[in-house]
C-alpha cells in the first residue's frame, strides 16, 4: 500500500492508495505522533539521529555548503547511517526539493550518495512527493521511476514509497503526522 505525504490538503489520485498532509512544527516540540524532522547542516543532523522519537529525516542533502574536490557533503555520512540504522530512523527523499532546486545537478547527486550510503548501511528510505499545491503531484509509477534514477533498485523503490505505512502502522505510534523544520 503506497502512501505519498503532501504539504497541502488536498486529494491524490495519482495511483497511491492514500494521501496525508504534513505540517511544518518545531523541533523542539516532538511527541508520540509521526516526526518529521527536516535536515539541516551536519551538526544539526547527528542530534536528530541521536533522538529515538524522530522518526523521519527529511532532505538532509538541504543544507547549502560547498561540495569539496573529492567528495560531496550531502548531510549524511557513516556515522550518521549507522546512527539512523541503530535508532530505526528513515531517510526521507523529496521529490519537491528536486523540483523547485536552483542547481538540480547538485541535489540530485547528493542525493544519489545519499542512496547509496543508505543501501550500504541498511537504513530505511522514503520518498514521497511532498508538494506544495495539485500542480506538484507526481504519480506513483512516475515516482517509482525516479527513485530507480537516483540509484535505488525496482525492490527498494516500490519499499520507499510503502515505508510510511510500516511507520503509521506502528504500534506505539499515533495515527498522525507532523513535518518539523
Amino acid at each position: 500500500m503506497a502512501t505519498d505525504l503532501v504539504m497541502y490538503e488536498g486529494k491524490n489520485g495519482l495511483g497511491f492508495d492514500s494521501t496525508i498532509a504534513a505540517k511544518l512544527t518545531d523541533f523542539k516540540k516532538l511527541n508520540n505522533n509521526v516526526n518529521i524532522v527536516e535536515g539541516r547542516d551536519i551538526e544539526f543532523n547527528r542530534k536528530v539521529m541521536e533522538n529515538k522519537s524522530v522518526d523521519i529525516l527529511l532532505s538532509p542533502e538541504k543544507a547549502t555548503y560547498k561540495d569539496s574536490l573529492h567528495h560531496r557533503n550531502s548531510g549524511l555520512d557513516q556515522v550518521l547511517c549507522a546512527l539512523a540504522n541503530k535508532n530505526g530512523i528513515a531517510i526521507g527523499f523529496s521529490f519537491n526539493e528536486i523540483l523547485n532546486a536552483r542547481s538540480r545537478y547538485k541535489t540530485l547527486g547528493r542525493m544519489m550518495q545519499n542512496v547509496r550510503l543508505c543501501r550500504k548501511y541498511r537504513v530505511r528510505m522514503v520518498f514521497a512527493t511532498f508538494a506544495r499545491n495539485r500542480w506538484e503531484l507526481r504519480s506513483k509509477s512516475d515516482m517509482e521511476s525516479f527513485a530507480k534514477v537516483l540509484g535505488m533498485t525496482g525492490k527498494e523503490a516500490k519499499e520507499c514509497l510503502t515505508n510510511i505505512d510500516i511507520i503509521l502502522r506502528n504500534e506505539h505510534k499515533k495515527r498522525s503526522v507532523r513535518v518539523i523544520g
